[in-house]
């Protein structure tokens, strides 16, 4: 069983059964669970040829949608704010990495900005892969930038208004992640299928010890080099590192409007992407 502790909220997943508890809750979370199946469409080889002869059934991550404290409920709804986990597999599908499918956000109604989302890292490893298409109609046009950001635990990281992103399990173990997003809209993930994934597929190397090996994908037209990021901290929207994302936005929920409020906070985005691009490096 692994334990974790979100400053005083307990959530536990079971390795063995693979069942999430949230809280002081009996019974184990009900999760979506993406397979083996539901992933072909965007999986390396990008040609069309089979990556994995195992089963089509083969659990590949599972999402845990709008999990909450009995006491928290009103302030979720209220705030139109739904905090959900994903917990990813370890292991390779072929040569990749096992990933999620990867989508795009919807634009806020009367606005030119798509609904941004904030990730944290709560057990294993994240490789958040962040794409910003030239045209959101005609994904083939190409990509304007592609990052791709390595956190670890009690690591935050938003995804921009403006960019999709795929989330990459590259550790070892599962990975366990959370997110806090604006819960009136549906994720857009046929982009993605038409381009056979994001515009980087992450392989591993050929010894563990090596750094994953990310690839352009030549469906797209145009794809920029691969920026390289840590995350960033003490920027403005990032909650502080030592302070779980769900206690932060229970304590001060008007600190996430940008969820919401998209059009109200460009230059904060400006100012995150800037961090990143000053923040990277060669792997």
């Amino acid at each position: 069983m692994i334990t974790l502790s979100l400053d005083g909220l307990t959530v536990k997943w079971d390795p063995e059964e693979r069942a999430l508890y949230f809280g002081a809750a009996a019974k184990a979370a009900k999760p979506d669970i993406r397979y083996l199946k539901d992933m072909q469409e965007v999986l390396y080889p990008v040609d069309g040829e089979a990556t994995d002869d195992g089963d089509p059934r083969r659990e590949l991550y599972f999402m845990f949608r709008d999990l909450h404290l009995p006491e928290h409920r009103a302030l979720f709804r209220e705030k139109g704010i739904r905090f959900d986990i994903t917990v990813l597999v370890p292991g390779t599908i072929g040569k990749e990495f096992v990933k999620t499918a990867g989508h795009y956000h919807p634009f806020k109604p009367g606005t030119s900005f798509t609904y941004p989302e904030l990730y944290e890292v709560l057990y294993g490893r994240a490789d958040y892969l962040l794409q910003k298409p030239s045209n959101f109609d005609k994904p083939e046009e190409g990509l304007e930038e592609v990052i791709a950001v390595a956190a670890e635990p009690g690591d935050k990281v938003l995804i921009p208004s403006g960019f999709g992103h795929i989330t990459i399990n590259t550790g070892n173990d599962f990975l366990i992640m959370s997110n806090l997003v604006a819960d009136n809209f549906a994720s857009i993930y046929e982009p993605l299928r038409r381009m056979r994934g994001a515009g980087y597929c992450c392989l591993s190397g050929p010894a563990k010890t090596q750094a994953p090996l990310f690839v352009s994908n030549p469906c797209y037209s145009s794809c920029p080099p691969l920026q390289y990021s840590r995350p960033v901290e003490a920027v403005p929207l990032l909650p502080e590192k030592g302070i779980s994302q769900y206690q932060a936005f229970v304590r001060h929920p008007q600190s996430f409007t940008f969820l919401t409020h998209p059009e109200d906070f460009k230059e904060e985005f400006a100012h995150y992407l800037e961090a990143l691009r000053q923040n990277s490096y060669n792997p």
